[in-house]
């Protein structure tokens, strides 16, 4: 299977042999050049890594050096000695002997020796400055590459899927793939490989270098270094279990913010923001002890592992120095050679763990990928197999066919359907939803293949034709029709590559879009946004249709073309629809009945079989499937021939955020200028958030305060340990060159008491640290969560509408902000503490022994300062830079996931596969760029070091030799700055999240300071006793917050006595829900009052008013709890007893309903109430109005997503619902409102004519019209 397969893009991979192999799965993309840059660099990697420990070989000698010259000068100092021939000689000139009858060397030339050691450095850093640029830049650009390669084959691959594998998966899924799992494989592959080989040679060279120096004090090394592993392993294992548990139960409290959010016009109806902010919070608390528990074992871990490593500096001192001085096996030199090498080869063993973590999540991300990648599709749209017709006369037939779909294998969709569909004619297809009707449609363009019986077009079996020759035949029109962001001419070309203008031009005439296009101010260039967001309904159908004509098919598929439309935008579809049709085969389907009676023939499907077939007539006569369906739409209408408002399919957002609706066509270009111009203006706005002032965090922080106390006490110590270390390790140097050898052992067991001592502290304050910060964190952002909740509820709901404050949005903002926020308090003051103290200390220390050496070695503090930054920046990787290049890239490919079946309806995949690889170029420069930079920043920060040792030892050497510094003390100063040099550099590490803390309290704070346009407080506005339920609009004029430039309300004045039912009608757009909107006071009107009881809304207090009002919208927002619960929540003032949510339902028509459910009332409705049918989700929110017992009752198109039969137990629960009540309907089915006591047709925002029923019949004016014709009115 190993040979090389060319796929379409003409890369070269090959198929892994079996799974287990890491490099030949996850290298697979990998060509030769890459593979050659990757070996070169793994060379570079392993030589990088043995640098540290030859370093330490140099570092040994020059101890000695310094050991040695120090016992020299001691002895010298008795004038009665002097050097001759590297012997000292006693004056007299014999020989002096020390106590074990050796001699003493002497004439050692330190500068000299130290010059050498210099250089040694010196080389050592230029060469480690080269393996290590190229250790990074090979292998990183290396994966760039690779990893371009993969985005691409795996594009191409998802594009090449069937429609049934995108049932199975969902699309944001697959977008995740795209870019996180991609991006596990790039930190994989990247950089991560490299310095994982150097850090494992690094190990391997420390315990070389070990051995040899010496092996019993490495063995004794190598016996305790287990436990700082383990511990280490452990810590690892713990956060990250710790974490996903934190994380779990904030997802819990997320997805109650994400629900509440979602539905708030519901939950601001039923008064329910206190109910809500407290769930939250409950849910918040267990967060809060998961991260309290995890600060905590970090610290715990984080001492435990000091406190090992102190207790084994003072067991290797101890026995070393035995070696040194009793056996004479070792000498001070390579006493500390041996420590350092093991010590350094166990850290690095530590920190060589971390890239395995990263190699398995590349690993796991790789199986998905690859998976994905060597799937075959069960029907290639890419093939070029398959016959080409001459001539195609567009006869499609059904044999047998039986079908399920792939997501859903227990549903039966079609039924052993067979039908026969005659070239040029027009064939309809009717029946209740879910009967197979728009199956067939999407069997016969291929997206699915029957699993039983076969489909043809002319007699031959469409899987043996080319697919996309085949779907070049056909055009489609959808019922939402999905426009691809760009302009309209562009969106018309999809239909067909290499048209001219004047074709598209032709095109849109016959589809009746020509003249509303050229009325735009860019014309056929205007953008028509995401998913043509800007256009409105009537428009995007008419685009659809020209994309279709332009296409010229064979054959034409209409599904439910004009059911998402108003009564205008209709009648122009539709004759742009029949003057398509001529001469073609048509496959139309329709809910609304009076649109397709002039069809050849209809044919009538029921459970996935077509039951009948014939003309309108023959059908009314069988009194079948279609006689019922047409009656059904009849009914209780006085003119039976004329069926306009039946079914209107209207797919509106819950309560219709109107503010998101359609535009009118001459509005549309203004509106797009002003929004963009807005946009720009508060997107900015946003980005130049003022960063929090901290005293403010802090204030939030204050209860804490004994917590941020105790934490930063411990964290005070943790800092003084590194100076401490520094000292007692120069300390130990020292002691070697003690003359009298019982005064060095005393020293040197007083030296490792003193580490015994630190390794305790050490622990106890790491673990105070730990658990005083986590605790004040996590209490921080639980408090911060809930205060930005409760800010969130009280807000008015104009400010929902804004797309910045969408659901999505803010929910983030609750989740990443608020623990952000975190980092700008306890951790960070603890960090800061610590460095302080830490830098404070061995800056203390160094001027005291030596302020000349300091100076010297400040000079090179700011490099190993920044290198440290190089470091940390390293380990968090540069991978947030490559997010921001994919953006573009990643625009096409949620564009063509999210709208595959338009795709590959018009036989597009490849021009996407196209433009999306073309975006991948920026990236791919990008990284390959940063390939270097990141290569060059790395052997920086890497051999900075070795210069300042070379330098700083070099003029360490001419101070002991000139000034008569002690050597100890050379030591002493410059281990001390230069740990201080490193703590500093991780100290700044920090500074990211810290900027990063203070711009998301700002944003937090904008948002806890924001005064609500409408204040929702029980203090706010008057309460009064006998609410009768009286409502007066007086001349009320409004337009949304986010569209001020569409008058949507126009001098409105309508009113409405206690206890009348008020039924509003008209168009769509007209500001009918914008009434009741302003009613239930989500805002408030620009002039004009609404007069309740007499008294102006905007002076009522809003609780209050909104606790006697009622509403049921058209889709009812219910919550993922049970059904009792949901009946509950219409009254949030007291707890609703059961004997009360019984009377409701039973008033709602449910009760008996839920009483055959297994769990009855305890029944989960599931999210969004997904468990339910709509007709069941209906009546729940009838209950729930009704457990309010509301005086006021507002029904929004409650009816009008309901099929027939639902509709009708429905409408009698409202109609027993509103006895008694005043009562204000909205309707598009006038047979629902011809009971009310007062009808009002409402056109552009103002009531045009109003009365009863019968008199407007009378007065034949609009409503008459409306009744008898469907016209729209203008």
């Amino acid at each position: 299977k190993n040979k090389n397969e060319h796929n379409n893009s003409g890369v070269l991979y090959k198929k892994p042999t079996n799974y287990n192999s890491l490099f030949n799965y996850t290298f697979r993309f990998a060509t030769c050049k890459d593979t050659v840059m990757m070996v070169v660099g793994g060379l570079c990697a392993l030589i990088h890594g043995a640098a540290s420990p030859l370093m330490l070989l140099v570092y040994g000698q020059m101890t000695n050096t310094f050991v040695a010259y120090e016992l020299e000068v001691q002895e010298l100092k008795d004038t009665n000695k002097e050097c001759n021939n590297n012997t000292i000689y006693w004056k007299n000139g014999s020989i002096y002997e020390t106590a074990e009858n050796s001699t003493v060397y002497c004439g050692v030339d330190i500068e000299a020796q130290m010059t050498m050691f210099a250089y040694y450095y010196v080389g050592i850093g230029i060469g480690v400055l080269f393996v290590s640029y190229f250790q990074i830049a090979f292998w990183v650009s290396a994966a760039a590459r690779q990893i371009d390669r993969m985005r691409k084959t795996y594009f191409r691959k998802v594009m090449q899927m069937e429609i049934g594998w995108f049932d199975c998966n969902s699309v944001g899924e697959l977008n995740t793939r795209m870019t996180d799992d991609i991006n596990k494989i790039n930190n994989a592959i990247a950089d991560q490989v490299s310095i994982f080989i150097e850090r494992i040679s690094t190990f391997v060279f420390g315990f070389m270098v070990g051995f040899i120096g010496g092996w019993k004090l490495t063995l004794v090394v190598i016996a305790v270094s287990p436990l700082i592993g383990i511990a280490a392993g452990l810590m690892a294992m713990a956060v990250a279990r710790l974490t996903g548990r934190e994380l779990k139960s904030y997802a819990k409290a997320g997805a109650v913010a994400d629900e509440v959010l979602s539905s708030i016009r519901t939950v601001a109806a039923f008064g329910g923001e206190e109910k809500e902010a407290e769930r939250y919070d409950r849910n918040l608390a267990e967060a809060q002890n998961w991260g309290v528990k995890k600060g905590t074992i970090v610290g715990l871990f984080q001492g435990y592992l000091w406190c090992i490593i102190f207790f084994c500096f003072a067991l290797a001192f101890w026995y070393g120095s035995k070696l040194v001085i009793d056996t004479k096996e070792l000498s001070p030199g390579t006493l500390i050679q041996v420590f350092f090498g093991v010590l350094m080869a166990a850290m690095h063993l530590g920190q060589a763990s971390p890239c395995l973590e990263a190699f398995a999540s590349g690993r796991a991300a790789a199986k998905i990928i690859f998976d994905t990648i060597d799937r075959e599709p069960e029907i290639d749209c890419f093939s070029e197999k398959g016959h080409k017709l001459d001539k195609v006369k567009g006869d499609i037939e059904f044999h047998n066919v039986t079908f399920f779909y792939p997501s859903r294998p227990e549903v039966k969709i079609l039924d052993d359907l067979s039908m026969r569909i005659k070239a040029g004619e027009t064939t309809a297809f009717v029946g209740p939803s879910g009967s197979g009707k728009s199956t067939t449609i999407q069997l016969f363009q291929r997206f699915y293949d029957p699993k039983e019986g076969m489909v043809t077009l002319d007699g031959h079996d469409i899987r043996t034709l080319n697919i996309q020759w085949l779907r070049s035949l056909i055009g489609i029109v959808e019922q939402e029709p999905v426009l691809f962001s760009t302009t309209i001419a562009e969106n018309i070309r999809f239909g067909r590559p290499g048209v001219t203008m004047e074709d598209i031009i032709q095109a849109t005439k016959e589809a009746n879009a020509y003249n509303f296009i050229i009325n735009l101010p860019q014309k056929f260039d205007t953008l028509v946004g995401e998913g043509g967001g800007q256009m409105s309904g009537g428009q995007k159908q008419r685009i659809a249709i020209a994309r279709a004509l332009i296409r010229n098919p064979r054959i034409l598929l209409l599904d439910m073309a004009t059911s998402a439309l108003d009564n205008e935008s209709e009648a122009v579809v539709q004759e742009a629809l029949d003057k398509m049709r001529l001469g073609r085969t048509t496959i139309s389907i329709a809910h609304r009945l009076s649109t397709i009676r002039n069809a050849d023939a209809i044919v009538g499907f029921e459970h996935g079989q077509a039951v009948e077939k014939g003309t309108h007539s023959e059908l009314i006569e069988r009194q079948g499937v279609y006689f019922t369906l047409v009656t059904l739409q009849n009914q209780g209408k006085s003119n039976t021939t004329k069926d306009f408002c039946s079914q209107h399919y209207s797919y509106r957002d819950s309560v219709r955020l109107r503010s998101q609706s359609k535009l009118s066509n001459d509005t549309l270009s203004d509106v797009l200028k002003t929004l963009s111009d807005k946009e720009k203006c508060e997107d900015d706005a946003d980005k130049h958030v003022e960063p929090a002032p901290v005293a403010r965090i802090l204030k939030y922080n204050q209860p804490e305060w004994p917590y941020m106390l105790i934490g930063s006490l411990g964290a005070a110590v943790n800092g003084s340990v590194n100076p401490i270390y520094a000292v007692l390790f120069s300390q130990i140097l020292g002691t070697f060159a003690i003359g009298d050898l019982n005064d060095q052992r005393k020293q040197i067991n007083g030296i490792c008491i003193l580490f015994c001592i630190v390794a305790v502290t050490s622990f106890f304050s790491h673990f105070l640290q730990g658990y005083a910060f986590a605790k004040s964190g996590e209490l921080l952002t639980r408090r911060l969560r809930k205060v930005g909740f409760q800010a969130m509820l009280r807000q008015e709901i104009g400010w929902f509408d804004d797309p910045r404050n969408s659901p999505g949005a803010l929910t983030t903002r609750l989740a990443t902000d608020a623990s952000m926020v975190q980092g700008a308090t306890g951790c960070q003051i603890g960090m800061i503490v610590n460095s302080l103290t830490s830098i404070g200390a061995s800056f203390i220390i160094a001027f005291y022994f030596s302020w000349k050496l300091t100076l010297v070695i400040m000079c090179f503090l700011p490099l190993i300062g920044l290198s440290g930054v190089f470091q940390a920046k390293m380990l968090t990787g540069f991978a947030n830079q490559d997010k921001k290049a994919m953006e573009a890239a990643g625009w096409v490919s949620s564009e063509a996931l999210a709208n595959i079946r338009t795709i590959a309806g018009l036989a597009k995949e490849s021009s996407f596969v196209e433009s999306y690889e073309q975006k991948l170029e920026l990236p791919y420069k990008s990284a390959k760029k940063k390939a270097i930079i990141y290569g060059l920043c790395f052997g920086f920060s890497q051999c900075v070091i070795f210069m300042a040792y070379a330098a700083s030892f070099r003029y360490g050497g001419y101070l002991v030799s000139s000034e008569g510094l002690q050597y100890m003390f050379v030591f002493r100063v410059i281990t001390a700055v230069v740990i201080s040099g490193t703590a500093l550099g991780k100290a700044s590490s920090f500074t990211p999240d810290y900027a990063k803390a203070k711009t998301a309290a700002a944003r937090l704070f904008k948002l806890l300071d924001r005064i609500p346009k409408i204040s929702i407080s029980h203090a706010d506005g008057e309460k009064w006793d006998n609410f009768r339920g009286e409502i007066e609009f007086l001349n009320c004029n409004f337009t949304y917050p986010t569209r001020p430039d569409v008058q949507v309300l126009n001098g409105l004045v309508v009113s409405v006595k206690p206890g009348q039912t008020l039924a509003f009608v008209g168009s769509s757009g007209c500001g009918k829900s914008t009434s009741v909107q302003l009613l239930e006071r989500f805002y408030d009107p620009d002039e004009g009052k609404v007069l309740i009881d007499g008294r102006p809304s905007c002076t009522v207090n809003v609780p209050f008013l909104r606790s006697q009002i009622g509403i049921v919208s058209q889709e009812p927002v219910l919550f993922d709890c049970s059904i009792a619960e949901n009946i509950q929540y219409g009254n949030n003032t007291c707890s609703v007893s059961m004997e009360e949510i019984f009377e409701a339902a039973k008033k709602a028509y449910l009760h008996d309903f839920v009483m055959t459910l297994p769990d009855k009332y305890e029944t989960q409705v599931g999210a969004q109430g997904s468990q339910l049918s709509r007709g069941q989700k209906q009546r729940i929110a009838i209950a729930r109005a009704i457990v309010r017992n509301p005086k006021v009752l507002l029904l929004d198109e409650a009816t009008s997503a309901l099929d027939t039969e639902s509709e009708q137990s429905v409408q009698s629960a409202l109609d027993e619902a509103r006895k008694g009540r005043t009562c204000i309907v909205i309707a598009h089915r006038l047979s629902t409102i011809q009971t009310a006591d007062i009808i009002a047709v409402m056109s552009n925002g103002a009531v045009i004519e109003q009365d009863t029923h019968d008199k407007l019949m009378a007065k034949r004016g609009a409503y008459y019209k409306l009744v008898t014709t469907g016209a729209p009115i203008s």
